[in-house]
């Protein structure tokens, strides 16, 4: 049971790290063409998503009772996944066209739209996940909060070393 615990949370945390780290836009000195998210193409940015969901899914294992609670938070992540891609992909266009002279009231409500919506998303995510997780048993909500713990050390490491690179960046100029 370890060993098959083991294997899942790294598997997750692998596939976890790259899109995190991959948030930073393209387009900063010596970039390239982007394809996508983080210049993951679209196929590679679903593959990794089908990753983190098999990984999840395999980890939980679910028994017959609970399979039928999983469409619904799968569709959630899927979602959530599509929303975070398009928000990049649009983020990355914006930054390759010149900018105009921004009215910082204006940014500041589309920052608020954009937060608005993410939040929207993570909610409906939570509503997903509710019926399923009553029905965990303490084995799977024990893999569970293992998988929750590794993904958010792993994104709070990304956004950690985004900082660094962003401050080696600006010591730069």
């Amino acid at each position: 049971m370890r060993k098959f615990l083991f294997a899942a949370v790294s598997a997750l945390a692998m596939s976890c790290a790259m899109p995190a780290m991959a948030q930073t836009p393209a387009g900063g000195p010596g970039a390239g063409p982007v394809a996508g998210p983080g210049g993951m193409s679209a196929s590679e940015w679903n593959e990794l998503r089908d990753t983190r969901i098999a990984v999840i899914k395999f980890a939980l294992q679910l028994r017959p009772d609970q399979q039928q609670l999983w469409p619904p938070v799968e569709n959630a992540i899927r979602a959530r996944s599509e929303a975070r891609q398009k928000r990049i992909t649009d983020l990355q266009a914006r930054l390759s066209k010149p900018m105009p002279d921004m009215d910082p009231v204006q940014l500041v409500k589309l920052r608020a739209d954009a937060l608005a919506q993410r939040a929207e998303g993570l909610k409906k995510l939570a509503d997903a996940w509710q019926p399923l997780y009553a029905t965990l048993d303490q084995d799977q909500k024990r893999r569970m909060r293992i998988l929750t713990v590794l993904v958010l050390r792993e994104v709070r490491d990304a956004i950690d070393s985004r900082r660094m690179d962003d401050e080696e960046m600006d010591d730069d100029f």
